[in-house]
This record gives structure tokens, sequence and C-alpha cells, in this order.
């Protein structure tokens, strides 16, 4: 049974509490999403890093139930911050 978006959402949060996180089903199925996770804790990471992150959040649900993810990240921009 694949993921549902709430689930792969809050996985990714608790694992990166300063995470905000915006998932999107790609193809309808419930099987290939999309996630964009903006966290603090990515600035200064590498892109590698920064995915590797995200993979250990899910807790090696990652090519098991969670079947395939495109995956964005990024620290926060400074002009959105200073907004803040």
């Amino acid at each position: 049974m694949p993921m549902n978006a709430q689930d792969i959402e809050k996985m990714i949060k608790d694992g990166i509490p300063d995470a905000v996180v915006t998932i999107r089903d790609l193809a309808g199925d419930g099987d290939h999403y999309a996630a964009e996770v903006v966290a603090e804790s990515f600035r200064g990471k590498t892109r590698v890093q920064q995915h590797q992150m995200v993979y250990q959040a899910l807790q090696g649900n990652m090519g098991g139930i969670l079947h395939a993810l495109a995956l964005q990240t990024s620290a926060p921009r400074q002009e959105d911050e200073a907004r803040s």
C-alpha cells in the first residue's frame, strides 16, 4: 500500500522540525510524489546532504512503500527571513 501525502509530510516534519514541506501527487496514483522542503537546518549543507536528511526522516521507506519522490530542497532565502 502506497504512502499518502500527509504521512510523507509528517515524517519529514518529524525528522526535520524546522521544515516547511509541500507535497504534490505527480501522477494522481498515490505512488509518485514531488516534495519541496525548505529548512534553515539545510543552510551550509550540500544538496546531497540535504537530500540525505530527508531520506533519513523517511525512515527507510524511500524505494519501498514510497516508490518515487522528486525532491527539491533549500534553505530559506534571506529576503524571506527578513520579512518574518
